[in-house]
């Protein structure tokens, strides 16, 4: 933590950024806030635990019109799947790395505050400590502590890329990514259903879809100015939450964020309605890494799969 705030005040301090976005603690137990630090006096309220969720370089597609104001130098604190988003920004043009300060920190995992509540029977929390590879959770007359890997995100526990893959500073020593043999074994069981199967699967899931669209508004990727939901001329679809316009909405933006999607898992956090929203992305994702050799976000040099074109690359789905 005091790596990480001093190396902020210094980026400040010396001008090589206007800006650091980062986390501070939030104001419920086991919460963060992102947070916008322009003098090295904030600096103090960064954090970097597991309890920083929310993936920030959302900030650069979402909000580029306000960062892009004054021609700030922006700084920004990233985990492996926020830092892939980055690089994935920057394929895209929607970011200009020279203006860019990646400042990485280690992740062993963001926390699923579900799982946590589960632990304990749902009764209230008050008090939240992360020591890195246990969490301790107080309330009135209980106190638990857990391993940290048992209340991480769905999306962590699977990751193989926890630290940042594209940096110009890093909080500690970098990792290697590690291998991705077992990442997708829950994908592989989906895949062994029959096609009725899995669309019912998937029918069953987002008939709970109250098309709030919080995974739309968290997710990086999704930057369009006007989303086809929005359209009114031409209309795609209907704007009430009956199911085969929410199925249409879902398959979209799936197919949208096809070769795109980090797998980070901002959107089914953000789900009020606990949709297992990243089965079908990591379904897409899979794809396009066996067919195309291509995960997302992992190299500056590597354009988005759907964005580029080898003559020599798989096409027998045009035969099918």
């Amino acid at each position: 933590m005091k790596e990480l705030r001093e190396t902020v005040k210094s980026l400040l301090t010396e001008g090589k950024v206007d800006l650091v976005i980062g986390w501070e603690k939030g104001t419920m137990p086991g919460a963060s806030t992102p947070v916008f630090i322009d003098t090295a006096e904030k600096a103090d309220s960064l954090i970097f635990d597991s309890t920083c969720r929310n993936n920030l370089s959302v900030y650069f597609t979402k909000d580029r019109r306000e960062l892009a104001k004054d021609d700030k130098k922006i700084g920004v604190v990233v985990k492996g799947c926020d830092s892939r988003s980055l690089v994935l920004n920057i394929t895209e043009k929607q970011i200009d790395r020279e203006k860019v300060t990646i400042i990485g920190v280690p992740c062993n995992g963001v926390l699923d505050m579900k799982k946590v509540t589960g632990k304990v029977d749902g009764k209230e929390i008050l008090e939240f400590t992360d020591d890195g590879e246990r969490v301790t959770v107080k309330g009135r007359e209980f106190e638990q502590t857990f391993p940290l890997d048992e209340v991480i995100s769905d999306s962590c526990v699977t990751c193989v890329r926890r630290d940042a893959v594209e940096h110009d500073l890093f909080i500690g020593e970098a990792r290697e990514p590690g291998s991705d043999e077992n990442a997708y074994v829950e994908v592989e069981e989906f895949e062994k259903l029959d096609s009725g199967e899995r669309w019912a699967r998937m029918e069953q899931e987002y008939s709970a879809c109250i098309r709030c669209y919080a995974c739309r508004n968290v997710c990086p990727s999704c930057y369009c100015n006007v989303c086809f939901v929005d359209q009114n001329d031409p209309q795609w679809i209907g704007k009430s939450p009956e199911i085969t316009d929410t199925m249409i909405f879902h398959i979209i933006r799936n197919l949208h964020v096809a070769g795109r999607c980090v797998e980070c898992g901002a959107c089914e956090r953000a789900c009020p309605m606990d949709i297992k929203l990243l089965l079908l992305n990591r379904k897409v994702a899979k794809e396009v890494r066996d067919r195309f050799g291509s995960v997302t976000g992992t190299g500056l040099e590597n354009k988005p799969a759907m964005a580029d074109f080898k003559e020599d690359e798989n096409q027998d789905f045009i035969m099918g």
